[in-house]
């Protein structure tokens, strides 16, 4: 696997490349290294633990419990919630560390381990690296302190957690959603449950689809990577618009009354909107990555808003907020992060303000929307060439300059080097889609000839 910590924890096929060995392993190890950073001075440590409905969650939380404590650590099991509501309660609790275990909008067969430090926030890149560490001196003999007697940790199940966070979403909530008929696709995911009771107790009328989870179902040609039920859905019921997570429920995707998607791009934009009119859009700002729509740039400059555009990731769009004291970023992918609310991308609540919107403004999810015009976008994966050469070749520097006069003010050109395979991604936007082929077509070839 590589470096095991990617940027959203361990990720892999469960019991292949994340196995019950490697979960026990490596939540001993952070427990070890958050203890010598000195996060449990002075106190027993506890720890919150959820997962999504995945079969292999069941035995992987097992294994993440047994080895939390196992090192003295006190566990909190809250059972299948989605990850932002894992990171609510470890903040509310006041707990050391979070740990949920999913792989979001990945397939079935796979899952993940990402842990959360204490607040609810994603652990420092220093840390998961010593965790890392820890974790493969002890696989390959180190032996580590092991406490006795009453030192070994205790487990309880905390199934309070659910209307805690549910009861934390309404209470966030600027108004009411009576009226609004909204049709909620759960991908079979963490928000089954969640999703449907916060949406209803803030008075919508609810059809869901994708909330059977039954371990094996999971993203399983729904949620927000599949959104062709949901259009189905919403058009079949008259419903005003649907919402889409993925199988976590770290995202949102909308699709409106005609059945039109709705992207994370065109979200926080209505968002953004709603915010500074209760003057809650700190700086006038929202953080999005570099692969946002120009539309989405263009309509934010027209409305007198400022955006922060970061590297691809939402880690590091929080990571930009947090410096800076934002209060609105996320990706078109629809991954929102709402900071004065939550430290993680959270579809509920993502999906929660929109419809709030929606019923404050009378406005149809498409009018609002309508604030941003998608250009047309064009992505070519480039294979077999060295990605590394992106940034120092003439060749392609004098393809790209050539490409960005030919578009000039209503076009852009990005050409980013896989974090993972031997390729390079070409993206392209423009005012007219076969322009954008066009230039992405050149590009792509250009690509080839400078770094094959």
């Amino acid at each position: 696997m590589g470096r095991l910590f990617g940027t959203d924890g361990v990720r892999g096929v469960a019991n292949a490349d994340l196995t019950a060995e490697m979960a026990l392993g490596l939540s001993v190890a952070a427990a070890h290294v958050l203890a010598e950073a000195g996060t449990f001075e002075g106190h027993r440590p506890t720890a919150v633990v959820g997962r999504d409905p995945r079969a292999s969650g069941e035995f992987l939380e097992a294994a993440v419990v047994a080895g939390l404590a196992s090192a003295g650590v006190d566990v909190l099991k809250v059972g299948v919630l989605p990850t932002p509501a894992v990171a609510y309660l470890t903040g509310v609790l006041g707990a050391d560390l979070g740990v949920m275990l999913s792989a979001s909008h990945n397939a079935m067969p796979d899952n993940g381990v990402k842990f959360l430090a204490r607040g609810g926030h994603k652990l420092d890149d220093e840390l998961e690296d010593r965790i890392e560490a820890v974790y493969e001196a002890h696989r390959h003999g180190e032996p580590w302190e092991r406490p006795t007697g009453a030192g070994v940790g205790r487990v309880r199940e905390y199934l309070e957690g659910f209307d805690q966070y549910v009861a934390h979403l309404i209470g966030v909530l600027p108004n009411r959603l009576d009226g609004l008929k909204i049709v909620l696709d759960e991908a079979h995911g963490a928000a089954a449950r969640v999703s449907p009771e916060a949406f209803s107790r803030a008075g919508a009328e609810i059809i869901t689809i994708g909330a059977d989870p039954d371990g094996l179902n999971i993203n399983d040609g729904c949620g927000s990577t599949h959104l062709g039920l949901l259009k189905a859905a919403v058009i079949e019921h008259g419903a005003d618009f649907g919402i889409a997570h993925d199988g976590d429920a770290d995202r949102c995707l909308a699709v409106d009354h005609t059945g039109e998607e709705v992207d994370g791009d065109q979200i926080m934009a209505v968002l953004a909107l709603a915010m500074r009119e209760r003057s809650a859009l700190r700086a006038d700002t929202v953080v999005a990555t570099v692969m946002s729509n120009l539309g989405f740039k263009l309509a934010l400059e027209r409305e007198g808003l400022t955006l922060v555009q970061t590297a691809v990731g939402d880690r590091y769009v929080l990571e930009s907020m947090k410096e800076h004291g934002y209060a609105l970023g996320g990706e078109q992918s629809g991954h929102v992060i709402i900071l004065d609310h939550a430290t993680t991308g959270d579809g509920t609540l993502t999906g929660l303000m929109l419809a709030a919107r929606v019923a404050e403004t009378g406005r149809s999810l498409r009018e609002l929307a309508g604030v941003m015009e998608r250009l047309p976008q064009v992505l070519i994966n480039v294979p077999d060439v060295d990605r590394s050469r992106v940034g120092n070749s003439a060749e392609l520097a004098a393809a790209v300059s050539e490409a960005e006069r030919e578009l000039g003010e209503t076009g852009r050109v990005l050409l980013r080097p896989s974090g993972t395979e031997p390729l390079v991604r070409v993206m392209v936007e423009a005012a007219d889609i076969d322009q954008a082929r066009s230039v992405a077509g050149r590009l792509a070839d250009a690509v080839k000839s400078a770094l094959g």
